[in-house]
């Protein structure tokens, strides 16, 4: 017997959010055509949403920004506190919040009016973020989006070599280059891959695989040494994390 096909995954089951019915409609006719997706809800505030993400739970939301007493991004926090939440597409026609969208850990940013084609390849990223978790990927971040001059890049997680904090903000370090990101040092650490980056002073993320060893420079004092040449100190409250790194 010929051997079967593989099954298709299931559709992401789809909420729509957005204070205008007219966008819904129309939303809902472009995500008719789309294979992968499957409208199952949709709300006119950001209240509702919530309400109904608890009742439904939906695989996606296509998120509108600007909408009256709970915004898109209330919306998109009390998401993100949650264990398990769904991928979050916003669908806006303002392109002024986009860093706080990806500081959220959004899949995409749509501009109104939404085309096919656009919404199309937003669907396919919240697809493939779906199947790397399903694979074992986990909940971590994967990419950051960081503002550069007058747009947004696009950094995947593993590129990043090393994270310092600077305030409010954290800098990315990405080779010779390095990026600025509002977000705190605490917060990114519960969002990364504890296999890939490690956290070994108060201030510094380090990637794993950027450490060639640990050094004792006496008194209780170590440091890792990186590829680079560079040390990083190990502060006192991350030795015993460092040291099981190890094997120690």
């Amino acid at each position: 017997m010929p051997d079967k096909a593989p099954a298709s995954p299931a559709p992401l089951r789809t909420l729509i959010v957005d204070d205008e019915p007219l966008a819904i409609e129309r939303m809902r006719l472009i995500c008719g055509g789309l294979a992968g997706i499957e409208v199952i809800a949709h709300a006119l505030d950001g209240a509702a949403a919530l309400r109904e993400i608890e009742t439904s739970s939906p695989d996606l939301v296509l998120l509108d920004m600007t909408m009256p007493e709970l915004d898109g991004l209330s919306v998109a926090r009390a998401l993100a506190r949650r264990d398990q939440a769904p991928a979050v597409i916003f669908v806006t026609a303002h392109d002024n919040f986009a860093v706080e969208a990806f500081d959220l850990d959004a899949v995409d940013y749509v501009l109104k009016p939404v085309t096919a084609e656009r919404l199309e390849r937003a669907v396919a990223r919240a697809v493939a973020r779906r199947g790397s978790r399903a694979a074992g990927g986990g909940n971590w971040l994967s990419e950051f989006w960081v503002p550069h001059r007058s747009e947004l890049l696009r950094i995947a997680a593993g590129d990043v070599d090393r994270i310092d904090a600077e305030r409010d903000y954290v800098r990315l370090h990405v080779g010779d280059r390095s990026y600025l990101l509002l977000q705190t040092v605490s917060g990114l650490e519960a969002r990364l891959d504890p296999d890939r980056f490690i956290r070994l002073h108060r201030s510094t993320i380090l990637r794993r695989d950027r450490i060639t060893g640990l050094r004792h420079d006496g008194l209780g004092v170590w440091s890792a040494e990186l590829a680079d040449g560079s040390t990083v100190r190990i502060g006192r409250t991350y030795l015993a994390r460092a040291k099981a790194m190890a094997g120690r």
